[in-house]
């Protein structure tokens, strides 16, 4: 059993979610996985949605788990994907289970809100990217008839916002949920009441905005049947998943970048304002918050995706190629034959991704990837040759250099990638912690608790707590003229990003 202070983190995903018991001594954070479980969208009332209440229900088991093995719970945290929210009415009810920001149901809505509002006066108030799964997209279309009535809403809960609700009674929205919404005004860090209301969207239903690390409430009597949750507090850590993650970069660099790599490879700076600018906006950035008052200014790149699919594709009932295997065997194959662009159409969907990557090379007129290894090879190479790419860019809008680059998430166990990654941006690469968002969201409840007093003081325990590794760029290689190719194949960028630094 743990013994003194402990906290508890709920990490969702779109597949998956976890509860994590940390406890944190003053100077170092430890943390043990108490209970997995899927997390799948389903097929219910003509939409494709997700079963918020069996979520619940498996927060209460974790809660019990971790109850069970803590003399004593200060405090419970919730972070999850972005965008998606539930719809409650007079009473505090659920009107119906909240829609998968994969539904259809928003196709083209882009196009019918922008017919309202031009885009580049939604993205100099929001900052958000303009993408068809945004809450904004998403409410327009209830509104337009597409998806339940909103006439009885009388509350919007983000999917953290909701489990909060029903942990503790009290409804608020935590700052970096709400603000992958495209609704929120970055510069008042509320919402963007007179840009929603034109569009016929009701706003009386969007909830107060409090920044992360807030105390939500007491958790409910009903709920604390171990004495080792009856003080327990909930803390809206920062709800959204990313913001976590960013939190627990163990950087002690002020020029520093970051790339979140998983299956999406988020690459972004932190910043201490919104970047709006209609070039921002052309070289489709976003602006997200983040802890402490900071933005996440990022851009999404496709990353292990492509490695995931390849190997679900090559799996037989006789063979399970494991992550290990293949990238041994990239590493031994020759460098820089073939590119691809990792975010061209082709690439996003499941399916036989080898051999995708070889019809995108032959049509391209470069050589054709034959072996597994040279396949993996092509699609780590282009994944570094893109993030690479995005922080060019990010040096050009931000006009700031970058003297380090940090790489949190699964990604780090890669290390191939991260030595590409290091030879082509010719910056040091410091790759960990594996689980950043995890490590975020429980030393935000620290820093909430007053164990930890600033963002500096919880970076300095993740770097002293978590195994780092570093990857120096090999100095005489020249990946110029690769770089001049893979820029020639997937297009002029929409900034130039001709900048030193």
């Amino acid at each position: 059993m743990h013994r003194g202070p402990a906290f508890v983190a709920f990490d969702l995903g779109a597949s998956s979610g976890r509860a994590v018991l940390g406890a944190f001594d003053g100077h170092r954070l430890t943390m043990t996985e108490k209970h997995r479980f899927a997390n799948d969208p389903v097929e219910s009332n003509g939409g494709l949605r997700w079963n918020v209440r069996g979520m619940f229900d498996e927060l209460l088991t974790g809660l019990r788990v971790c109850g069970a093995d803590a003399a004593d719970i200060e405090s419970v945290g919730i972070d999850t994907w972005g965008v998606d929210f539930a719809l409650l009415d007079e009473k505090g009810e659920l009107l119906e289970d909240p829609y998968h920001y994969r539904d259809p149901r928003t196709r083209g809505m882009i196009q019918q809100i922008e017919a309202r509002i031009p885009r580049e006066t939604i993205y100099a108030r929001t900052g958000t990217q303009f993408m068809e799964i945004n809450t904004l997209c998403q409410l327009y279309a209830a509104n337009s008839g597409q998806a339940a009535d909103l006439a009885r809403a009388r509350r919007l809960l983000f999917i953290p916002d909701l489990l909060n609700y029903w942990l503790t009674g009290e409804m608020r929205s935590e700052f970096t949920i709400a603000s992958t919404s495209q609704m929120l005004d970055l510069n008042r860090r509320d919402w963007a009441v007179d840009l929603l209301e034109p569009l016929g969207l009701p706003t009386s239903i969007l909830p107060r905005v409090a920044p992360p690390g807030s105390v939500v409430g007491p958790i409910r009597t009903a709920l604390t049947s171990l004495p080792s949750l009856r003080a327990a507090d909930v803390i809206a850590p920062a709800s959204h998943d990313t913001a976590s993650a960013i939190a627990a970069v163990p950087t002690r660099n002020r020029n520093w970048a970051y790339i979140s790599c998983g299956t999406w490879s988020l690459v972004g700076v932190e910043l201490e304002a919104p970047v709006l600018t209609p070039a921002a906006l052309a070289a489709n950035f976003t602006n997200e918050g983040g802890v402490g008052g900071t933005i996440r200014f990022l851009r999404n790149v496709t990353g292990l995706w492509l490695l995931q699919e390849c190997r679900r594709a090559w799996a037989t009932p006789a063979e399970q190629p494991s992550y290990g295997a293949l990238v041994a065997q990239a590493t031994a194959s020759a460098p820089r034959l073939s590119f691809i662009d990792p975010d061209a159409p082709e690439f996003a969907p499941p399916g036989d991704m080898p051999a995708r990557i070889q019809a995108y090379c032959a049509k391209t007129g470069q050589p054709i990837p034959q072996s597994r290894g040279a396949i993996v090879r092509c699609a780590l190479e282009s994944i570094a040759l893109k993030q690479a790419r995005v922080l060019r860019q990010i040096r050009a809008l931000t006009q700031r250099g970058i003297d380090v680059l940090h790489i949190v998430g699964g990604g780090v166990r890669n290390e191939l990638l991260c030595q590409l990654t290091a030879d082509v941006t010719g910056l040091p690469v410091v790759a960990g912690p594996t689980e950043a968002t995890v490590i975020g969201n429980l030393m935000i409840q620290a820093l909430a608790r007053r164990h930890v007093r600033t963002i500096d003081e919880i970076r300095e325990v993740v770097g002293a707590s978590f195994p780092l590794a570093t990857y120096e760029p090999d100095r005489g290689a020249d990946w110029s003229a690769t770089i001049a190719r893979f820029d020639a194949l997937v297009g002029a960028p929409a900034v130039n990003d001709n900048v030193a630094g």
